[in-house]
């Protein structure tokens, strides 16, 4: 290699040296609109973990990526064949050490990626003994239900216990075994009933979803949450964009093998965050919006205490009505409801109008 050759490969590479080092330093806590690289400012621990694993990953790549386009282009430009000579530049087949190096380095590349993919997964997926709210997620065509089965706040008051013990009892009686011919033939699910909706669950204090309102999910911020996810209809799924990943929600999970239990360590931060189904489920797929609204310890205690049933010692105020009370809007702001009726038929008359 000669001396011209030489310096344009140091400064190509004191160039890309240059490039990472003005993305790594682009931002102290390295998470911003660069080099986040589309994903949105997580507003959990879990979340900011998954961030910082993409845009760690993209980095990775994208080093990667100028080393093999540097070589790419530095053997095109410096070793092709020149048009005044019938030599051919020096070959380098079977070079023994530099096939082993670069067969050996992506193997180490994706061992330290999926090394740093299980951490991430396993803190991801933890789970903890007494979280402080425990919530229950029943999604349907096409809306969502939230109640609260346990709120446990620890500032000195006792573990509030939000099972409906009435409503849940009624649910979980024995559905009526189907008859054939006479005989009683057991149901296609574990001996169930294709009906059986025993799996869900059912609270005191519970936010139901309409055409005409969107369901509000309040939640304390600095508290372990837990969320306990059920379908009563097809495969949903619950997804927070802000909590980075979406989670599926499945009827009978215990029977579907799936693990409908997750937890996040706590929201970091107030505010008002759309969540979505993720997974098309029907016709209003892409209308089942629901909304996490997320506030003070102090305030989510005084929304608990509104919403209790009045032989409980509370007020038994709805979602909207209990929001107002603690000062936060009683609708939803992320999102806005849709009509979800079958019925509904705006749409098709505006466009046979036009047609008429």
């Amino acid at each position: 290699m000669n001396v011209a050759q030489s310096r344009i490969l140091r400064r190509a590479g004191l160039a890309a040296s240059l490039g990472l080092a003005a993305m790594l330093l682009s931002g102290c806590s390295i998470d911003n609109s660069v080099l986040r690289f589309g994903w949105p400012s997580g507003i959990t621990p879990q979340a900011e973990r998954m961030r910082e694993l993409w845009t760690w990953s993209v980095i990775a790549a994208l080093f990667m990526g100028v080393i093999v386009w540097g070589l790419t282009f530095w053997v095109v430009i410096f070793h092709r064949k020149k048009k005044d000579s019938p030599e051919f530049p020096r070959q380098t087949a079977y070079n023994v050490p530099l096939e082993l190096f670069y067969t050996a380095v992506p193997f180490v590349i994706i061992a330290v990626l999926f090394y740093f993919t299980v951490v991430v997964q396993n803190y991801v997926h933890e789970k903890k003994d007494d979280p402080n709210v425990v919530v229950d997620v029943t999604a349907y065509q096409w809306n969502w239900k939230f109640g609260y089965r346990s709120i446990d706040l620890r500032e000195g008051g006792a573990k509030y216990d939000g099972v409906d013990v009435a409503a849940q009892a009624a649910a979980e009686r024995p559905a009526e075994e189907q008859e054939v011919h006479g005989n009683l033939v057991p149901g296609p699910i574990n001996g169930k009933s294709k009906n059986d909706l025993s799996y869900l669950h059912y609270d005191k204090i519970e936010t139901v979803g309409s055409s005409n309102e969107i369901p509000i999910l309040v939640l304390p911020t600095g508290k372990r949450i837990e969320f306990q996810l059920a379908s009563a209809d097809v495969i949903h799924a619950f997804w927070v964009p802000e909590f980075l990943f979406k989670r599926d929600v499945m009827p009978n999970p215990k029977e579907n093998h799936s693990d409908n239990v997750f937890q996040i360590s706590e929201i970091e931060k107030e505010g008002a965050f759309v969540g979505r189904c993720a997974e098309m489920c029907g016709t209003y797929h892409a209308m089942m919006n629901f909304e996490v609204r997320a506030v003070s310890p102090e305030k989510f205690a005084k929304y608990v205490e509104l919403r209790k049933p009045a032989d409980e010692g509370g007020r038994a105020l709805t979602t909207a009505e209990a929001l107002n009370e603690i000062g936060e809007s009683p609708v939803a702001t992320s999102t806005h409801p849709f009509n979800t009726e079958r019925t509904y038929r705006q749409a098709t008359d505006v466009l046979q109008g036009e047609y008429q």
